[in-house]
């Protein structure tokens, strides 16, 4: 074998690895930035949903009160994004010909 291609065999494994462990690592890094956003999301509709509401998250009629709440605003969440996107959809995206 000449030099070239050993130092070939021996380079495609080295630069396999190296881009294997580079993409774990993107792959931990995204999934660290999906969790973080997640949490955030969670954080942020707990505190908008139950703003000015005396609910008793220490009984089990409190958290019942507290899931149901939140998840109908949850629902409702997600049927407002359909709906809007439906309209965003459907809109004359050509603008005014005048010609």
């Amino acid at each position: 074998m000449t030099l070239w291609t050993t130092l070939l065999l021996i380079a495609i494994p080295i630069v396999l690895i190296y881009l294997v462990t580079k993409m774990r690592e993107i792959k931990h890094k995204f999934t660290a930035l999906f969790l973080i956003a997640l949490l955030l999301f969670f954080y942020l509709s707990f505190n908008i949903v139950f703003n000015g509401k005396n609910i008793d998250f220490s009984s089990v009629e409190g958290v019942k009160k507290a899931s149901g709440l939140y998840f109908s605003w949850l629902g409702n969440l997600f049927s407002n994004i359909k709906a809007i996107t439906a309209k965003v959809i459907n809109m004359n995206w050509q603008g005014n010909k005048t010609s």
